[in-house]
């Protein structure tokens, strides 16, 4: 489900699970330990990228709706434990935003260092308020903290998926790049803030993102409690049912 490829120094960590890198359980405790270990193998920065045009579609629907209560709340907790890890990482992290990249795959690509997507005719956003589920408190707080609490609420409430350009003028990303070269992108990026002064780098880092772990430890508890409670709303599983009959229509 992972691929990993070391780039020197830099380890690249490529969602690779077919067709559309749907994040389900499994995937998402493999990429935090991925995330998580990477430094303690001597990683010095990581790019988190996808497959040809396709970044992540999100979460596994078909997946988690098989999932009990105890089920969900535990998917919950691993996967903010997995934007904790993401959030908080001692190297940095850029996100090769390599195609499509709608609701978890935006959240992911949020709470990188730095976001370089595709350009084309592809689509990033939290668009999950479109098939029934509010977005979670601190992702809320991830999103309003990256492109300012007017473009958050623009974004989120109306679920809005926007091109690669639109994302660049709202501050959801901040490169856009032909597509063969958003992986170079990311890895040129890494090696220009690895050849920083590291130890005046790595301090500066450490203090701008410490929010974020202050973040995740005051929200994620109350934020799994409620999302595991809205998962099992009668007005979110007739959402989420509707999209999974969509797309086997599509498919």
């Amino acid at each position: 489900m992972l691929k990993k490829i070391e780039h020197g120094e830099i380890l690249e960590i490529r969602l690779e699970r077919p067709p559309v890198n749907a994040l389900h359980h499994p995937l998402v405790q493999e990429l935090r330990s991925a995330i998580e270990s990477a430094p303690k193998q001597g990683a010095k920065a990581i790019v988190l990228s996808g497959t040809a045009g396709m970044y992540s579609a999100g979460l596994d629907v078909p997946f988690l709706l098989g999932l009990d209560q105890a089920g969900m709340e535990k998917f919950w907790e691993d996967f903010f434990a997995m934007l904790r890890s993401m959030a908080t990482s001692p190297i940095p992290v850029a996100a090769a935003i390599t195609g499509h990249s709608p609701a978890g795959g935006a959240v992911i690509a949020i709470f990188c260092d730095v976001r370089i997507a595709a350009e084309g005719k592809f689509k990033i956003g939290l668009n999950e308020v479109q098939v029934g589920l509010p977005v979670p408190r601190v992702i809320l707080a991830g999103l309003a903290r990256l492109v300012g609490q007017r473009h958050a609420e623009r974004l989120a409430v109306h679920g809005l998926l926007v091109s690669p350009d639109e994302a660049l003028a709202t501050g959801l990303v901040d490169q856009v790049v032909p597509p063969e070269e958003v992986v170079p992108k990311a890895i040129e990026w890494c090696r220009e803030t690895l050849k920083l002064p590291q130890t005046a780098m790595h301090t500066t880092r450490k203090t701008l993102r410490e929010d974020y772990a202050k973040l995740f430890d005051s929200l994620s508890a109350t934020t799994r409690a409620e999302m595991t409670g809205v998962w099992f709303s009668q007005e979110t599983q007739e959402s989420l049912k509707a999209l999974v009959a969509s797309l086997k229509k599509k498919a």
